[in-house]
């Protein structure tokens, strides 16, 4: 209940400061490798691959794009297979930035995807609550992303894993 009531207040915030500028100077690449230490010591038997390609800073504001990024990579963890990889590539695609979260897990059928970022929103009854989510995750990702000028972007199939990206115009 403590971190639904949490994950609900953070959605809150970000909602109401969605339209202010983002200025701070952020370091993609350093948040994924501080997320991907953190994770080494929390997730047994799964890895975060990271391929940074670019230490170009962005504009945005550091706790929520972390905020953001870590709900993509522990969904990411809890729909892989035990030993399972996950992957962070970070990089600059013409006149974007793109941050694609890769997984070898169950996958998501399309029809589910209009409907993902809802809150509460649950694919079936094997990914309910007692996965451990609050069914904010992607909520949140999605606002983060509508307050950094991003797009989030979805791709799965079933039994072959999901890829989550956001993209980022390189001039915000």
């Amino acid at each position: 209940m403590e971190t639904l009531l949490k994950d609900l207040l953070w959605l809150s915030r970000i909602e109401s400061a969605e339209h202010q500028d983002k200025k701070d100077s952020v370091d993609m690449g350093a948040l994924l490798e501080e997320l991907q230490d953190e994770l080494s010591n929390m997730e047994a038997g799964k890895s975060l691959e990271l391929t940074i390609a670019s230490r170009e800073k962005i504009s945005g504001e550091y706790r929520e794009l972390y905020s953001a990024v870590s709900n993509l990579v522990l969904n990411a963890y809890k729909y892989s297979p035990e030993a399972g990889k996950v992957f962070a590539d970070w990089y600059k695609q013409g006149t974007v930035y793109r941050l694609d979260i890769r997984d070898e897990g169950i996958g998501i059928d399309s029809s589910h995807f209009p409907r993902l970022t809802e809150r509460f929103y649950r694919v079936d009854d094997s990914r309910s609550s007692a996965s451990g989510g609050t069914g904010l995750g992607l909520a949140i990702v999605k606002h983060v992303a509508a307050a950094h000028g991003a797009q989030l972007k979805i791709d799965s199939k079933l039994g072959q894993g999901s890829t989550f990206s956001l993209i980022f115009p390189a001039q915000l």
